[in-house]
């Protein structure tokens, strides 16, 4: 993706214009509130561009359609509602004795969300993974050999894919949940043993040839997010409610730039006062004239229309657009 000069000059800390700002609209949403959403969308050209089309209320894909779903590494997806995301309900490798037989799959399917620790956890299952990090048997290096081959190989197709186009200094995205509400699921240390070498040998390549990283990451990630930046992040995507804005202040603040994931869980229940306040606050404590911080909502079908209003106003408003 070309980076508009607002986004890099606030990932560079060299003084953009205005906060770079994105909303993103889950399929359920576009469901539930149709020509209602729409209409909001289309008084916020400066959030979401001109609206010159109709829109397929009812297209979902992927994942997000209901029913199995079952992926390259044969884990099994299970979606019960239609335009949200499915989750991992059967594991491949639910013992460690199958690991050793597990086979890197031949199909190409990119790095998608969730495609070094969280597949992991979907190959293994949650509980059967946190095992392997505090037993550290030796089918867990292993398992993340196998994981990590394939990822390497997904990699090069997209830097060979860059090469051939002729692109130059792109924004790749890469999306992979490290935390949890309160915590990382593993001590840092054990975090910095097993994953940090993986994240820094894949991003490695695409450093070396120029581009960007970009990293989405859910829950708690206080404790690793320089690390990620040791790894090549150059905007790391963390969530609010899981950091706290001060803390990601104090470590994020003229270190690395924050596509700041705002507050999802009061989006359903907070006012639009609250919202906007919430917004503000976010601006206040870690904007600065310099750069370093982009600002992203994510609207599902439980938060009120009044709200997405006041979301959508306030990342306007604050954001200098």
């Amino acid at each position: 993706m070309d980076i508009q000069s607002d986004r890099k000059n606030a990932m560079l800390f060299t003084n953009p214009e205005r906060i770079p700002i994105s909303c993103g609209i889950l399929p359920a949403a576009w469901i539930k509130y149709r020509d209602e959403l729409s209409a909001i969308i289309s008084r916020y050209p400066a959030l979401f561009g001109e609206q010159t089309e109709n829109k397929d209320y009812d297209r979902v894909s992927g994942t997000y359609v209901a029913g199995t779903h079952i992926d390259v590494w044969g884990c099994k997806w299970e979606n019960i509602h239609h335009g949200m995301e499915s989750i991992v309900t059967g594991h491949p490798v639910p013992t460690r004795d199958m690991i050793a037989d597990l086979k890197i799959p031949t199909a190409d399917a990119g790095c998608p969300h969730g495609f070094m620790y969280l597949r992991l956890q979907d190959l293994r299952g949650f509980e059967e993974l946190m095992l392997d990090f505090a037993e550290e048997p030796p089918e867990l290096q292993v398992l993340l050999d196998k994981v990590l081959e394939y990822n390497l190989r997904q990699v090069e197709n997209i830097r060979d894919n860059l090469r051939e186009s002729g692109q130059e200094e792109q924004m790749i995205y890469f999306g992979d949940d490290l935390g949890m509400q309160n915590s990382l699921p593993m001590s840092p240390d054990t975090w910095r043993k097993y994953l940090k070498p993986c994240y820094k040998t894949l991003y490695s390549g695409l450093k070396e040839d120029g581009h960007y990283i970009y990293m989405h990451t859910d829950g708690h990630i206080l404790e690793i997010i320089m690390d990620l930046k040791e790894c090549g992040v150059d905007v790391v995507n963390p969530q609010v409610r899981a950091n706290g804005i001060d803390n990601l202040r104090d470590v994020c603040k003229g270190n690395i730039c924050v596509d700041l994931d705002l507050d999802r869980q009061m989006f359903p229940f907070g006012s639009p006062r609250e919202i906007d306040a919430h917004i503000e606050e976010a601006v206040r404590k870690l904007g600065s004239d310099r750069g370093g911080l982009w600002l992203k909502a994510e609207i599902g079908q439980d938060v009120p229309l009044e709200n997405v209003e006041a979301i959508c106003a306030g990342l306007v408003k604050h954001s200098g657009n």
